[in-house]
């Protein structure tokens, strides 16, 4: 047996494609009945737009981790914050699955590590894709979703949205048992 279904390919990546990423998605989550979406959104720019499209869906927006730029600060607008909660979005903050250990040793001795490897590897197919493992892993780790239910990740590069994956999550620390299914949409450049 065999399933066919389409992949979109944006000639850019990049904020531009945030509501196309989004309506595809949705479409998708729709097509399958997939009800956990997980969305990075470090300012709220993207989460507020999912919190909207996804109403009434297991919403978990990754914020990212605090300090990341500046010690004990995030990122996420507050007036972003409220209008996702108020649509019935989680928000996290969590360390990055693929970095954050593996990025102080880095800084401090000159050496990658496998974390970085992994990102790195993942990049071939797209910042986004990169992302959406990740913060897939990372939401898993929060208990936001389950890793018993397939889930559509949303990423992009650096700025609003252009990648969305359906994935089989996993947590973190059994990230090979995870299993990207399908890619929903991705900059082809």
């Amino acid at each position: 047996m065999s399933r066919e279904s389409k992949t979109v390919y944006f000639d850019e990546p990049g904020k531009a494609n945030t509501d196309e990423t989004l309506r595809l998605a949705k479409e998708r989550a729709d097509e399958l009945g997939i009800r956990n979406i997980v969305v990075a959104s470090y300012t709220g720019y993207t989460g507020v737009k999912a919190s909207e499209v996804f109403k009434g869906y297991n919403l978990v927006i990754s914020a990212g981790v605090v300090g990341f730029r500046e010690p004990n600060q995030h990122r996420m607008d507050p007036e972003a914050r409220a209008k996702i909660e108020a649509n019935g979005g989680k928000i996290f903050f969590s360390t990055h699955a693929f970095g954050t250990l593996g990025r102080a040793v880095n800084r401090r001795f000159n050496t990658i590590q496998v974390d970085e490897i992994i990102a790195h590897v993942l990049r071939r197919f797209s910042q986004g894709v990169k992302v959406g493992c990740e913060i897939s892993c990372m939401a898993a780790d929060a208990g936001l979703i389950m890793t018993d239910e397939e889930a559509i990740a949303i990423g992009g590069s650096g700025g609003g949205s252009d990648t969305a994956i359906v994935l089989q999550p996993s947590n973190t620390h059994t990230f090979f048992d995870s299993k990207v299914l399908e890619i929903i949409c991705k900059p082809r450049g």
